[in-house]
């Protein structure tokens, strides 16, 4: 494609899922005018999980995690402008500056940035063999100095951290995980299912440690080669891998004016508070009818991708507010976690399934409505509890712990 206009109608920052997806809808829905793809990585767009997932442990290429061709772009006149990173917009003169000094002009800004890495600041933290899971870029530096590793240590014990220490274990890695918390996935999921992972993770030989906070990376010819903990405690390790969260990459916009702090704030149809700007994905805080109401930001597939089609139809002429049921995945080992709803608030919950089949769910329940589940190889649980988590379904947790009632039966119930 040639990149000839300085000026788009649409220009969307970020090609990512929810970048990708916003270009993909727009044409979907007949959408006419001119839309460019800006992103700050030399790639055609891609997806994301598959990176502490299959790409890292080599079992996909990444051209079969692109989320689309390059022809594709083509056919549908979608500019696609790689390897830019956008420095200040400009709200009022419709435009924004590249860090190349570049100026393009827009009639409507779609920033669909996501985030970076959320590094450590101790002494150490910037030493070769010191990783973020983020882009294809952190991942090849990884997989580069795989063959000289044999210990590795992952800070961090939330999806990320834990899906990468399965795959650097399947790799024949020596791996120990560290978890300030006293559990992992302490922030997204109940005890049952922490205990699970903690336990699967033990068992596949992973040094799991809780309640551990991080001194220094300790390092030799500036290459890590090992974590000291705060009670002194030295662990040796070619190889650490940071999953700590991300920092939403919205500086330019909270700059220009816009509401915000953690991440850019933004209104039912996406719409920030600076004219003719929308955010979606990661970056956005919004309003989530399944957290009660509560200004959040869902780092997610489903957000990024429903986020991007509510803008999409709005310019399109279709009013339609975001109001998506999020949904999540984690492959680590043999098991498959499909999560539906948000359990954050719970006050009650429900294990259905036995724990020790490997094949479960758990029921997060609030004031005595469904409001998440946690489905570990129980994609029926899954796909048939959706209604439920819709429907803020109240069900007796006697009959929700009953594997024997599908839960398609329960609406009636409820």
């Amino acid at each position: 494609m040639t990149e000839t206009p300085t000026r788009y109608d649409v220009l969307i920052v970020g090609a990512g899922h929810g970048g990708a997806q916003a270009a993909i809808a727009l044409r979907q829905r007949k959408f006419v005018g001119s839309i460019a793809l800006l992103g700050d990585e030399p790639e055609l767009p891609y997806e994301r999980p598959p990176l502490s997932k299959e790409y890292l442990a080599g079992d996909k290429p990444f051209e079969r995690i692109l989320i689309r061709p390059a022809a594709f772009w083509a056919e549908r006149d979608v500019t696609l402008l790689p390897g830019r990173t956008v420095v200040s917009v400009d709200a009022a003169a419709h435009s924004v500056t590249t860090a190349d000094g570049a100026t393009i002009g827009y009639k409507t800004l779609i920033w669909a940035t996501g985030g970076s890495p959320r590094r450590l600041t101790c002494a150490g933290h910037d030493l070769r063999g010191v990783h973020g899971v983020r882009t294809r870029a952190d991942v090849d530096r990884m997989m580069a100095e795989l063959p000289g590793v044999t210990r590795a240590i992952v800070v961090g014990g939330g999806y990320i951290g834990l899906e990468a220490a399965a795959v650097l274990t399947k790799l024949g890695k020596h791996v120990t995980v560290l978890e300030a918390a006293s559990r992992v996935l302490a922030r997204v999921a109940g005890e049952p299912l922490s205990h699970f992972y903690e336990v699967e993770h033990r068992a596949h030989g992973v040094d799991l440690r809780t309640d551990m906070q991080v001194d220094s990376i300790v390092g030799q010819d500036g290459a890590a080669s090992g974590v000291r903990l705060a009670d002194g405690t030295l662990l040796h390790g070619e190889l650490v891998i940071v999953g700590i969260g991300i920092i939403p990459a919205v500086a330019p916009l909270l700059a220009a004016g816009a509401a915000g702090g953690n991440g850019v704030d933004t209104d039912a149809l996406c719409r920030t508070s600076l004219p003719d700007i929308f955010a979606i994905g990661d970056c956005a805080a919004h309003a989530n009818g399944f957290a009660d109401g509560a200004k959040i930001r869902l780092e997610s597939v489903q957000n990024a991708n429903d986020q991007a089609t509510t803008v999409a139809k709005l310019l399109t002429g279709e009013d339609q507010p975001y109001d998506a049921v999020p949904w999540f995945w984690s492959n680590q080992y043999d098991l498959k976690l499909q999560t539906v709803g948000l359990s954050t608030g719970y006050d009650a919950l429900v294990v259905r399934g036995e724990m020790a089949a490997r094949s479960f769910s758990v029921i997060y329940l609030k004031h005595g409505r469904v409001i998440a589940l946690d489905c570990v190889n129980a994609t029926r649980d899954y796909v048939q509890g959706r209604a439920l988590v819709v429907a803020r379904a109240v069900v007796d947790p006697a009959l929700l712990a009953d594997a024997g009632v599908p839960l398609k039966e329960m609406m009636a119930a409820g």
